[in-house]
């Protein structure tokens, strides 16, 4: 019992618990702004907010390709909303933060040539004669 709440007050589990509630609240307000202004808003534009009921059928099977209208008019509206509020704006603020601030170089990884031309060189500088 003692390594279970260990385990739980760990700081990755309770970071994760609190993420998948914010993310719990915040897809339902990105829902709530599909259905409430962007379905309308299809719905001006194409004059239909609901396309489940288109179908055709085949032998006896119907397709329901209006259902799949739907869910890629949802996805894309979520998509859409979720990259103008969340990703754009934090790109934006990581972008101003980091103005200004030179990047470390980074000291290019030596090839295997490189490395053994290196050693001989030192080996050469080891046994050269002074004089």
């Amino acid at each position: 019992m003692k390594g279970f709440r260990q385990f739980l007050m760990r700081g990755n589990v309770v970071d994760l618990a609190v993420a998948v509630m914010v993310g719990t609240a915040f897809t339902a307000v990105v829902t709530s702004l599909v259905k409430t202004i962007f379905t309308p808003l299809i719905a001006a534009i194409f004059g239909k907010p609901d396309f489940s009921a288109l179908t055709f059928t085949i032998n006896g099977s119907v397709f329901r390709y209006g259902e799949f209208i739907n869910s890629v008019i949802a996805f894309l509206s979520v998509a859409t909303v979720i990259y103008f509020v969340v990703v754009l704006p934090l790109n934006t603020i990581n972008e101003r933060r980091t103005r200004g601030q030179v990047p470390p170089e980074e000291d290019p990884a030596l090839t295997d040539e490189a490395r053994l031309l290196t050693e001989i060189r030192d080996l050469l500088a080891e046994h050269r004669p002074t004089g």
